[in-house]
């Protein structure tokens, strides 16, 4: 692979299998049932020009989990950026401070601007409206966990436009043979140069707005909230807010194995009543994101992690 992870389009399947491979031997380290000091002595830059939970502690926890050490940016309106800094002459400094950054910034095509100013490797951790591919790994990782394949029919819903989770999904996935329908209204379906990339590589795709009618077919659920921040007229985020809600009412039909992966936060789009069905597994795909990137920081960085 690339020393760097800017799109999926880094890994080969081999690559992302092998990945995997190593996530699930580090599972004991993940949960802290086992110290395994494979990073001690590097630092990782976690460079977070946007709002950020689950992504940015998860990549601090898997450095810390294996010995490593983190910077972290922090607050915008206490950094240089607040003075006007560029992108290109922070990320050229934290060069020189650190051994590897994860980058997470709100225009796309940043990850592969700080790529191409940055020696050390730069890990794409969302880029507006682009690609999160950090995000992928433990989304695929969750999928293997549960159905052991990924030859299946996945669902997507909700905001298919801005979402770059299911940008990045939707690629891997048609590359190991998945079934994808996308589900959102036209002014939030999946951008149509996305579309037709994946047919024209022989993807199954289908496009709909209905979600209740592709329940019962899915082996997968993955839905995503309507992101406000990503709308430039709030009037037109108001007409679809709320369009799509999942409840413990909706899933009668529902595949037993049939699971609902979430890449959070969550608003309204998933009831609290679904936590409690053997269908949840968004709260096990966040913890997912300690693992694949624990696996992710010792292949860019040389190190080998024995399976």
């Amino acid at each position: 692979m690339s020393s760097d992870l800017i799109t999926m389009d880094d890994l080969t399947n081999d690559e992302i299998l092998e990945l995997l491979e190593q996530a699930s031997s580090l599972l004991p380290v993940a949960r802290g049932e086992s110290y395994l000091p494979l990073l001690q002595g590097k630092v990782l830059g976690n460079m977070f020009f946007e709002p950020s939970t689950r992504t940015r502690m998860s990549f601090e926890t898997a450095m810390k989990r294996l010995g490593g050490g983190v910077v972290n940016l922090g607050a915008l309106a206490s950094s240089s950026v607040a003075k006007g800094e560029t992108l290109y002459d922070t990320m050229r400094m934290v060069d020189g401070y650190c051994d590897v950054a994860a980058l997470r910034h709100p225009r796309q095509g940043a990850a592969q601007y700080a790529a191409d100013a940055c020696e050390i490797p730069i890990l794409n951790a969302g880029d507006g409206a682009g690609q999160h591919p950090t995000q992928t790994l433990l989304d695929l990782f969750t999928i293997m966990q549960a159905h052991g394949r990924f030859d299946l029919n996945v669902v997507m819903v909700g905001d298919l436009r801005y979402g770059r989770t299911v940008h990045s999904l939707s690629h891997a996935l048609a590359r190991f043979g998945a079934t994808l329908t996308f589900v959102a209204p036209p002014a939030l379906g999946m951008p149509g140069d996305i579309v037709k990339h994946l047919k024209a590589d022989g993807a199954d795709v289908s496009e709909s707005e209905d979600l209740f009618g592709n329940l019962a077919a899915a082996d997968v659920i993955y839905m995503t909230r309507i992101q406000k921040e990503r709308f430039p007229d709030e009037d037109e985020y108001r007409k679809v807010a709320g369009i799509y809600k999942l409840s413990r009412a909706d899933l009668n039909d529902a595949k037993e194995s049939m699971i609902i992966m979430h890449p959070l936060p969550r608003v309204d789009e998933i009831n609290p009543d679904v936590d409690g069905t053997p269908h949840a597994h968004y709260f096990e795909q966040a913890f997912n994101g300690v693992v694949t990137r624990m696996a992710l920081l010792c292949r860019v960085l040389g190190v080998e992690v024995k399976t």
